[in-house]
């Protein structure tokens, strides 16, 4: 089960055409619902490309690994280690039009965001939340040296207009956004991918929630 904002613990992605793109400089996000708590692998596919499969071993509702639930990655791949992954919605603009969009949390900029919310409150809140201001910046030549500073200063409560709560009327939790594979699921594509498949020919029931762009 996702957890409202002030349930998590932030002790813990599927990156989707969906998802909001973080860019260079100052980004503006005004979170939305709940937020999903996992962890993640990145396995090796075709062309290299990585895709994550969730860490069934981590139980979502209580945050933490209970192992429970049969894992193939780990059966599979028993030296390979899962990270941090958290996830929630945005109502963004675009084209004109109010949207919602999965959003992909890093770590660092979660832990400064849970901080900020002890003077600023729950940012999801839609009518005293407050927009996540905070600036990008690449520290190196690879895809994952990039650093993530929130503004704090710059953070203000404001309700959401008639037009985002119009876009947020129907929000889904993260848990039907984003829904957990059953262990069948996971060996199921994690055995597709082994044996070479293209991301192309997955079915999409088989991938369940996996990112395979």
């Amino acid at each position: 089960m996702a957890l409202a904002f002030n349930k998590q613990t932030g002790a813990a992605q599927k990156s989707s055409l969906n998802a909001v793109k973080f860019v260079n400089g100052t980004n503006t996000v005004r979170i939305v619902g709940d937020i999903l708590a996992r962890y993640v692998y990145w396995v090796k596919g075709e062309n290299d490309k990585n895709i994550p499969m969730e860490c069934l071993g981590f139980n979502r509702d209580e945050e933490r690994f209970d192992n429970k639930t049969k894992d193939w990655v780990k059966a599979y791949y028993p030296d390979m280690k899962c990270g941090w992954s958290y996830a929630t919605q945005a109502v963004v603009k675009e084209g004109g039009e109010y949207k919602v969009k999965v959003v992909n949390l890093k770590k660092k900029l979660w832990e400064q965001i849970v901080t900020a919310a002890e003077d600023l409150g729950d940012p999801t809140d839609p009518k005293v939340g407050w927009d996540l201001i905070f600036k990008r910046e690449s520290t190196g030549s690879q895809a994952f040296n990039v650093a993530y500073t929130l503004l704090s200063l710059k953070c203000k409560n404001r309700a959401l207009n008639p037009q985002e709560l119009e876009a947020i009327e129907d929000l889904q939790s993260m848990d039907e956004v984003m829904p957990q594979p059953t262990p069948e699921q996971q060996k199921e594509f994690l055995d597709r991918i082994r044996d070479g498949a293209s991301a192309d020919n997955i079915d999409e029931d088989a991938a369940g929630d996996f990112d395979i762009t």
